[in-house]
């Protein structure tokens, strides 16, 4: 009976292995999956932010719509009318906005389950 339940326990407790190789493939499909997109994209935002130039029509990431006046470091003049303009800071300027409003494609949000 002993003998029984010393293999019994033995075989439910699985290799060490086995739980390396799971944990290996969860980062593989988290690293992948989540964090190289995100790194990718962050990257093309970084890229867009240094090509501003004068007389670029870009979109905030707060919605506002406007016209490049001036650059000074990571500082902005933005046009958004005739006389108005405003101070924001280039990385608040959204490339994804800022190429839907050249394409003339809306932004579509993706509905949240």
């Amino acid at each position: 009976m002993e003998i029984q339940l010393q293999l019994l326990q033995a075989a439910t407790q699985g290799s060490p292995y086995t739980t390396l190789i799971m944990m290996t493939l969860i980062f593989g499909v988290f690293y992948f999956f989540m964090i190289r997109p995100q790194a990718k994209k962050q990257k093309q935002q970084d890229a867009f932010v240094q090509e501003l130039a004068k007389g670029d029509e870009v979109v905030t990431n707060s919605g506002i719509l406007g016209r490049i006046n001036k650059i000074e470091n990571n500082v902005v003049h933005l046009q958004v009318d005739t006389k108005t303009y405003l101070k924001i800071y280039r990385s608040a300027i959204s490339r994804d906005m800022s190429e839907a409003l050249k394409t003339g494609d809306p932004i579509q949000e993706k509905a949240s389950a």
